[in-house]
């Protein structure tokens, strides 16, 4: 099969402008602004809320990644299905998950998305799709495969989209889940988010291929790379894995080359040992979300007042979401013993056969 490959461009480019095709769409340039400035702000707030000792456990922020979750989930439609790692705020908030109920999970409160039961790294919402945030490496890959094969057993249309980090692809799961994809030829778009680092570990440390995408060829499947921090690349690559999977059922391995910000969580909040700060700020000269700003407004799509006023909203919302978050009450003892087990056609089955 075809190999297409989008070539990402390199830390430091003085690239304002990105990739438009000479194309200019002012009222989406403003919804992916609004939430990649949104992820940004709640991000920013949930490290001082950690700091604070409001959030426990482990935290994985997404500074850095943003323009990877807007520009994917803006090409998926409300049925298709989202699964991810335990790096999700970001993408829970792309997919239009509730800042108030997002945070009051971080927050281990009984109004969080699942109850206060999964935290940072394990949100979910059936409502919008999403099918959780998972913390073993790799563990959800094979679930976004039976994903696409339930998709496809039931005749349906959607799309199943599955990110991950670049550490993955070194997984036993992952080749599994890959292979069965490409030989039932099912409907999801796997989004290794590269961003350079697992844990403290460089890429070029971890894998014997640099270009991991191509790891798709082993499973005849079309692979692609592309600049993560340019939505408009991300949403391009996206459209075409996503149209591919929607019409014939094929599904796409996408390398998206990002960079975090922050450190791998908040146990080492800016870089730790393993990066230097001069490379950080270099990276840091392609923020994603500077990058779409520059283009509106050199574009005449956006004035400073206006983003202003943008970001004097998302921050009152932000906020909006701390206070809900504060308080929503402590979960009660006894919902311990609830959720265990989850409702199934078992009972009625059995009574069916108890019946005969």
């Amino acid at each position: 099969m075809a190999t297409k490959k989008k070539e990402s461009g390199s830390a430091g480019t003085q690239t304002s402008d990105p990739s438009t095709n000479g194309k200019s769409n002012p009222d989406l340039d403003r919804e992916l602004l609004r939430s990649m400035l949104l992820q940004r702000r709640f991000e920013e707030r949930c490290a001082e809320a950690y700091a604070l000792g409001k959030i426990g456990g482990f935290c994985h922020l997404y500074i850095g990644q943003e323009a990877v979750s807007t520009g994917t989930l803006s090409i998926l439609r409300p049925d298709d299905y989202v699964i991810t790692t335990y790096r999700d705020h970001g993408q829970a908030l792309a997919r239009g998950m509730s800042p108030r109920n997002v945070m009051a999970e971080l927050f281990g409160r009984a109004d969080g998305v699942v109850r206060g039961k999964g935290g940072s790294m394990h949100l979910f919402d059936r409502n919008v799709n999403f099918l959780g945030g998972h913390g073993i490496v790799g563990a959800h890959v094979p679930l976004a495969t039976g994903v696409g094969f339930a998709i496809k057993y039931r005749g349906g249309d959607q799309v199943c989209i599955c990110f991950m980090g670049e550490s993955v692809v070194n997984t036993g799961a992952f080749h599994e889940a890959l292979n069965m994809a490409g030989l039932w030829k099912l409907p999801v778009v796997y989004v290794i988010e590269n961003n350079r680092y697992g844990m403290g570990t460089a890429l070029e440390r971890a894998s014997a291929i640099h270009d991991i995408y191509e790891r798709g060829a082993s499973y005849n499947m079309p692979r692609a790379q592309c600049d993560g921090q340019d939505v408009f690349a991300v949403r391009e690559a996206t459209q075409e894995a996503v149209d591919r999977a929607r019409r014939d059922q094929i599904p796409t391995l996408l390398e998206v080359r990002t960079y975090r910000f922050m450190g791998h969580s908040m146990s080492d909040a800016v870089s730790g040992t393993y990066r230097t700060k001069a490379e950080l700020d270099e990276y840091m000269k392609r923020d994603p979300i500077m990058l779409l700003r520059m283009h509106m407004l050199e574009h005449g799509e956006l004035t400073d007042e206006e983003l202003q006023r943008l970001d004097a909203e998302l921050k009152a919302l932000v906020q909006d979401a701390w206070d809900f978050a504060d308080k929503s009450p402590e979960p009660p003892l006894e919902s311990l013993y609830e959720d265990v087990y989850v409702d199934t056609t078992s009972d009625s089955t059995n009574q069916a056969i108890a019946a005969d």
